[in-house]
């Protein structure tokens, strides 16, 4: 079954950055929509941003200008850059695909994704 291994999350002060990572494995990466969700503590998850086979990209109006979503299709990566982080960004980060290879990516709906990581958890202070 498709995996999905998310990495480097940790703990950062106000107005720090991060770089979190998505290694994909048995699927074809290529073709499928990539997306970053997050969900903070008593709280819905959301998603944040996400990237379509053709690079379009798509962000939530909270993050726009402070995160950039970006795919390594060779390496089957998926990145999300985070700069200019604030405590209300703190949650836990899951990378996810749909199920299936869609014209686009989905929008921000939880039920439109059914590949999830296990989730990283980012912290800011």
């Amino acid at each position: 079954h498709v995996q999905l291994v998310e990495s480097g999350g940790g703990s950062v002060q106000d107005g720090g950055s991060l770089r979190l990572s998505c290694a994909a494995s048995r699927i074809t990466y290529s073709p499928y929509c990539m997306a970053w969700f997050r969900q903070a503590p008593g709280k819905e998850r959301e998603g944040v941003a996400s990237i379509s086979s053709n690079l379009r990209t798509t962000y939530a109006d909270s993050v726009k200008g402070r995160l950039t979503i970006s795919r390594d299709n060779a390496n089957h990566t998926l990145y999300l850059q985070m700069d200019s982080l604030t405590p209300d960004d703190t949650a836990t980060y899951y990378c996810t695909a749909p199920r299936s290879v869609t014209y686009g990516c989905p929008p921000f709906i939880v039920s439109s994704y059914g590949y999830w990581g296990q989730g990283t958890q980012v912290t800011v202070s």
